[in-house]
């Protein structure tokens, strides 16, 4: 078979792989670990040991079904929003890396506040953009060539060149996603020009892999790398067509919303942000509360066990905003909002009933707000993440979003990636 699309996805945890048929179908997925070290996943160079490993299991996963990695003619790869690292023209590192997670670069993000819009999605701490002036400080005898994201550092070594980015992972680095230029503002910052790759489309094609990788990983030399996107996009890709008003709920450890759209909707005070995907734009945040509050309490068997003895159609008469500690993101942007989780119950069905409940009116509130700001209201919410699977939890979320609620049949980032290396299966959505 022929026409097969290979997605790369780099997690927190590792690196997954899936290839799909020209029908979009699942053929075969694999795994790969960056290393046994809490600091392997910050290594660029153990993200490609990770791929390689990967694609190894991968290659062996696809003739286990009786398939010919020979047929596979499309690669793309997604990786962690944010996470930067700097290479010299021949792709070795010369930097560390900088991950997603990363924040407290106070000086780097005063230098964007005295260039950027005020309300512009680079500025902060803790933006891609910051992290990327603190790496040009650290490459002091100016030794770099590409300023990579972990996505785009994957797909220069499977290409062999470096140069490119995709609109969505270079969005915080400071991209104008409706012209896919860097904007002037940018030239005012202590970083070479020349540094910053040219941004393109999520699954434009790039080129061939390189023969010698090709070789190495067991691909066709004809197979064509197609420009990625960030991990929490892919995961929308794999779950849901990008279809206006397609609405996609993602309950890991924490609540993520995105919604389809026609019209841009960025207002960075609410932590609403927008990125490019076909004709049209994927609109969303997320919130602090989810599957990490209720794990913080409740064992995994515990969450299955209470949720069990709770009657989804009576509604909780606890008013709760589950957050760990202070500070909100959306739908209330507020770094000091207050946990409310008090007074607890004595009965934890009670309890756990209580923070179901205000999980799903921070969700319903969040595609308020994305109504609010022109966005159209979705008729059903695909469900992806840990959480999507408590169907107790599902019929509430229902009941309080007043729509119907189904959990999403493919939910790996990997899968999302190979629907972009297929070329054909990201519709338009204008």
């Amino acid at each position: 078979m022929t026409g097969l699309a290979l997605g790369i996805d780099l997690g927190t945890s590792g690196v997954r792989s899936a290839v799909l048929d020209p029908n979009g179908d699942l053929v075969a997925m694999a795994r790969g670990s960056y290393g046994p070290g809490i600091d392997d996943r910050r290594d660029p160079m153990r993200w490609w040991a990770g791929v390689t490993d990967c694609l190894t299991a991968q290659m062996d996963a696809l003739r286990d079904e009786g398939a010919d990695p020979g047929g596979i003619t499309g690669v793309a790869v997604d990786g962690t929003s944010g996470s930067v690292v700097l290479a010299d023209a021949s792709l070795a590192p010369v930097t560390r890396a900088l991950m997603y997670d990363d924040a407290g670069f106070d000086r780097e993000a005063g230098l964007i506040a005295g260039a950027a819009p005020e309300t512009h999605v680079a500025r902060g701490p803790g933006s891609a953009l910051a992290r990327t002036l603190k790496l040009v400080d650290e490459d002091s005898a100016g030794r770099a060539a590409h300023l990579l994201h972990q996505a785009d550092f994957i797909a220069a070594r499977l290409l062999g060149k470096g140069g490119w980015t995709d609109l969505n992972n270079a969005l915080k680095t400071g991209v104008d996603p409706a012209t896919g230029a860097w904007p002037e503002w940018m030239a005012r910052l202590p970083m070479r020009p020349t540094l910053l790759p040219r941004p393109v489309p999520p699954g434009a094609p790039l080129g061939p892999v390189k023969r010698e990788v090709a070789q190495q990983l067991g691909l066709p030399d004809n197979t064509t790398v197609h420009a990625g996107t960030t991990d929490s996009i892919a995961a929308f890709l794999a779950a849901a067509a990008p279809v206006p008003g397609t609405a996609v709920t993602s309950l890991g450890t924490t609540l993520a919303v995105k919604l389809c759209s026609e019209k841009r909707i960025d207002d960075v005070g609410l932590g609403l942000y927008a990125h490019r995907v076909g004709d049209g734009w994927l609109v969303g945040g997320a919130s602090n509360t989810g599957g990490g509050v209720l794990r913080h309490f409740f064992s995994t068997v515990e969450l299955g066990r209470l949720s069990a003895k709770i009657d989804p159609a009576v509604k909780s008469h606890l008013d709760f905003y589950p957050l760990l500690r202070p500070g909100e993101r959306f739908p209330i942007n507020d770094p000091d909002l207050e946990p409310r989780l008090a007074p607890r119950p004595a009965d934890d069905v009670v309890f756990l009933h209580g923070m179901l409940e205000g999980i799903a009116r921070i969700e319903r509130r969040a595609y308020d707000v994305l109504a609010g700001h022109g966005a159209p209201r979705p008729d059903r919410i695909v469900t992806a993440g840990g959480g999507a699977g408590n169907r107790v939890w599902a019929a509430i979320r229902a009941r309080v979003l007043g729509i119907p609620v189904v959990e999403a049949a493919f939910t790996e980032a990997a899968i999302g990636a190979a629907r972009l290396a297929g070329g054909h299966r990201l519709p338009s959505l204008g």
